[in-house]
């Protein structure tokens, strides 16, 4: 693989100077801030980006106020009383997206999240305990246990929740492929994620940098380069 600094050079070069690409590379959350945020906020974004996958996401983002009010704020205590007749009638709730078997999902990460709440005293508390050197290992877990959560749908929840993270989307992939990690176009099997990880872990040995700001610079060296300010409208997008 190449050295890290030779990536973070070229990115800056795109982004027009060293300056310009530390603006986009906004501050990682604290583990003591990430254990404060509240079960309803996990719940709220796991919501989001199970919705978002497969629609334009600014149609998430223009309805979102409905999907606070339709599932009262997300409170989990709330939610997991409901009768089947009233989940029933969220399907046909026009303040949402009326996609049935992904509000059924509500439910599912609701009980889930209630679950790992009565354990660990909330999720916020697992959620940050979990090894950012071990994130294919939480991918797979929310899989396992959520409702919709694989593939890149559970690495946007780590991220937009505030987690130290990679994502594995196209042009962080091309990138990858380029700086030499053997990998596919589409990194799902256990093998090419692992692969992932290694080269994550081996940059941030490296340079000292949280995962986040490794895998935009990544992305920022190949593919549509954008401007700052259009890479700070749309990060400022994702949280609930």
């Amino acid at each position: 693989m190449k050295i890290f600094a030779h990536i973070m050079q070229a990115a800056a070069e795109r982004k027009g100077g060293e300056a310009e690409l530390a603006s986009v590379l906004t501050p990682i959350m604290a583990t003591d801030q990430l254990r404060k945020i509240s079960d309803d906020r996990f719940l709220a974004q796991m919501t989001r980006c199970v919705f978002n996958a497969g629609f334009h996401w600014g149609v998430i983002t223009k309805k979102w106020p409905g999907f606070e009010e339709v599932f009262q704020q997300f409170d989990i205590g709330k939610l997991l009383t409901l009768s089947p007749d009233e989940w029933e009638a969220f399907c046909k709730d026009a303040r949402i997206v009326r996609n049935r078997p992904k509000i059924q999902t509500v439910w599912k990460n609701a009980r889930m999240i209630d679950e790992v709440a009565e354990q660990h005293g909330s999720f916020g508390t697992f959620f940050a305990a979990w090894p950012v050197a071990e994130q294919i290992g939480l991918m797979a877990w929310l899989k396992e246990h959520g409702g919709r959560l694989g593939g890149q749908t559970g690495q946007y929840i780590i991220r937009f929740m505030g987690k130290d993270s990679f994502i594995t989307s196209k042009d962080v992939c091309v990138a990858l492929r380029a700086n030499g990690v053997d990998i596919n176009e589409k990194p799902t099997s256990k093998r090419d994620l692992g692969r992932v990880q290694d080269a994550f872990n081996h940059w941030h040995e490296e340079t000292g940098m949280p995962y986040t700001h490794l895998s935009r610079i990544l992305a920022y060296t190949v593919g549509e380069n954008y401007s700052v300010e259009i890479i700070a409208e749309e990060s400022s997008r994702h949280v609930t």
